[in-house]
């Protein structure tokens, strides 16, 4: 079994920064490869990155690349997402997923193991 835990989310405006923090709990090989998804209102879940954490490999979707940084801490068990310069079309639920298919995958139908959550909006 496996938990993760998502917090960081907030309110900011146009060109703030939030950083998002996914605690997690469980076992070692469910948790070695994780995601950021996304989800705005009426919209399907998007990918925003993933990353690979024994060798430290990171992938990002076109739409986090430049801005979003995904990162991890193993003494805390703990993966974040760096967001900065954020835009509007940035508000969504982000939702950090672990155990794809396919390490580094982007495709959230490939991830067994889900968050509740945290809810960032970005106002102009």
């Amino acid at each position: 079994q496996v938990d993760l835990v998502e917090s960081g989310g907030g309110s900011v405006q146009v060109g703030g920064s939030l950083r998002l923090s996914c605690a997690a709990s469980g076992y070692t090989y469910s948790t070695n490869c994780m995601g950021w998804f996304r989800q705005g209102p009426g919209k399907e879940r998007e990918a925003v990155a993933s990353i690979y954490r024994g060798e430290n490999r990171t992938y990002y979707a076109d739409s986090a690349k430049g801005r979003f940084t995904i990162s991890q801490d193993n003494a805390k068990n703990t993966v974040y997402l760096q967001m900065n310069s954020l835009k509007p079309e940035d508000t969504a639920m982000y939702y950090c997923a672990a155990e794809p298919v396919g390490c580094l995958s982007l495709n959230h139908e490939d991830y067994k193991y889900w968050g509740q959550g945290t809810q960032v909006t970005v106002s102009s």
